[in-house]
């Protein structure tokens, strides 16, 4: 089993910055790939960027060149900077954790939610 606890989220004013960070712990055999999602009221959840375990990266198309996602190995770590903050970001940020055990079965796991709000 793998735990996700994430931290970061709140208000900010348009063209703010926040900083996302999401630590997995438990069972871990490998990280296939980290990532964060968001929904929005009334809207379905959508990947906002994810990063594999080699280090490749995807963005959503709406957050790209403002947001940046990284991760620290060593501590299981995953981060999403976001900056040029727009209203259209407030959501619930969800980290999402793809793992994989020995016998290369993979699991997807979430955590709790954040909420981001942008506003003035």
């Amino acid at each position: 089993q793998v735990q996700l606890v994430e931290s970061g989220g709140g208000l900010v004013k348009p063209g703010g910055s926040l900083r996302l960070s999401c630590a997995a712990s438990g069972s871990i055999f490998q990280i296939v790939s980290m990532g964060w999602y968001r929904q929005a009221p009334g809207k379905q959840r959508e990947l906002v960027a994810n990063i594999g375990s080699g280090g490749s990266t995807n963005y959503a198309d709406p957050v790209k060149g403002r947001f940046t996602i990284s991760k620290d190995n060593a501590k299981n770590t995953v981060y999403l900077q976001m900056n040029s903050l727009k209203p259209e970001d407030t959501a619930v940020y969800y980290c999402n954790v793809v793992a994989a055990t020995v016998m290369s079965t993979q699991y997807n796991y979430w955590g709790q939610g954040t909420q981001v709000t942008v506003s003035s």
